[in-house]
């Protein structure tokens, strides 16, 4: 398998990333913040009546932040600490949404306190929480969604809850004094099944139909979370078919008068962006008469490509190296037998790849530097740089 960095990148736009990246020691993430720009835009012109939150763990650098606060996003927080990250922008407490479901009761009050008034909830406990700490302000509850198992980076069930829940957490929240604003949902991370939209906002108009016939609770927002997909090695519809097939669902179900939508893009807006260029460390062969090489690098799970585990994100990797190819097993650097990205997925590598040669892993914009442990066997986080 040859990867063709055409498929994944402009020639001018490599070149100028890979002369970049050749004057710099490996390991280390280089991003082209105009393509981060521009998958803004398509974003936008595809769903022209959303909101977009950008999901703030998928890449937290200064850098980003301040190049979405100057188009116009809002940003989806985790943490009191992106939170102070994000308002140290100069972005307003109205641009803010705190998307996390498990929070401490002080940090609820610490966002209230900056200005943020937009909280997620999917428990009783998270929800009487928010009415002692941020009295009056608006919740949005996020719901279990099938088929999540389906993206290439799947959810598990430790978010949402089941649609009984949601309505009873709704019309607490209104006689705690909140404001029950909408629900949220998210199909999984990287999915490739665009049906699985259809199926979650289907769910979600029942919730809205209910609750304003039995309850008289009329909701406003839907929050459908991220999951549009990055270009990796498996190949995935475009936006624009994405956008069109989700509009189809949204108007199926709500016709024109559609509530106010809210998407928070992660892996969308960043990956395509990055670069995460590595060194070979070593080639070798577990006996004499091993068929397979083991090629070694110097990154690994730990150091940015957790999303490796279990072989789910299949990262397109390009080599300068030409010729006849072979099935390899690539690991990282630590004393850690977990840390093998791909084993089973067999991925062909040059047969004259040696020590020193680089390894360009394509599409690592997202979650890679963030993802990064701090000091494990002794190693750095990962490096980036922002073009």
């Amino acid at each position: 398998m040859s990867i063709k960095v055409e498929d994944y990148y402009a020639p001018a736009t490599f070149q100028r990333m890979k002369a970049f990246a050749d004057q710099h020691e490996t390991p280390f993430v280089v991003i082209d913040t105009a393509i981060i720009s521009q998958a803004y835009d398509d974003l936008r012109a595809g769903f022209e009546f959303a909101k977009v939150y950008y999901a703030v763990k998928a890449n937290p650098a200064t850098e980003i932040i301040e190049l979405l606060r100057d188009k116009g996003s809002s940003f989806d927080i985790a943490s009191i600490y992106e939170l102070d990250k994000v308002l140290a922008t100069g972005v307003g407490p109205e641009r803010i949404s705190y998307g996390n479901t498990i929070k401490k009761s002080k940090d609820i009050r610490y966002f209230f306190d900056k200005g943020v008034r937009l909280f997620a909830t999917d428990s009783e406990a998270d929800l009487r929480n928010i009415a002692k700490a941020a009295p009056g302000a608006k919740v949005y509850v996020r719901i279990l969604t099938e088929g999540s198992t389906t993206a290439d980076w799947p959810l598990s069930r430790k978010f949402g809850c089941q649609t009984d829940m949601a309505m009873d957490l709704l019309i607490l929240a209104r006689d705690l004094g909140l404001v029950p604003y909408g629900l949220s949902f998210h199909v999984g991370s990287q999915q490739r099944d665009i049906s699985v939209w259809d199926a979650a906002i289907a769910k979600v108009k029942v919730i809205f139909e209910r609750l304003k016939e039995e309850d008289g609770i009329t909701l406003k927002l839907i929050n459908m979370g991220g999951g549009f997909p990055a270009n990796y090695i498996t190949r995935t519809n475009s936006l624009e078919t994405y956008a069109e097939e989700i509009i189809r669902f949204l108007k199926e179900d709500f016709g024109d008068d559609l509530p106010e939508i809210i998407l928070e893009p992660g892996r969308s807006l960043i990956a395509n962006a990055g670069i995460l260029v590595s060194e070979v460390v070593l080639v070798a062969r577990k006996s004499r008469t091993a068929v397979e090489r083991w090629v070694y690098v110097d990154v690994g799970k730990f150091s940015g490509l957790i999303e490796t585990m279990d072989e789910s994100i299949k990262f397109p990797i390009w080599t300068e190296k030409k010729g006849e190819m072979e099935e390899v097993v690539i690991a990282g650097p630590t004393c850690d037998s977990a840390d093998i990205m791909y084993e089973h997925y067999k991925y062909g590598l040059p047969l004259n790849l040696a020590i020193g040669d680089r390894l360009y892993w394509l599409s690592t914009g997202a979650y890679t530097t963030s993802y990064s442990a701090v000091e494990f066997n002794g190693f750095p986080p990962l490096k980036s740089f922002y073009l």
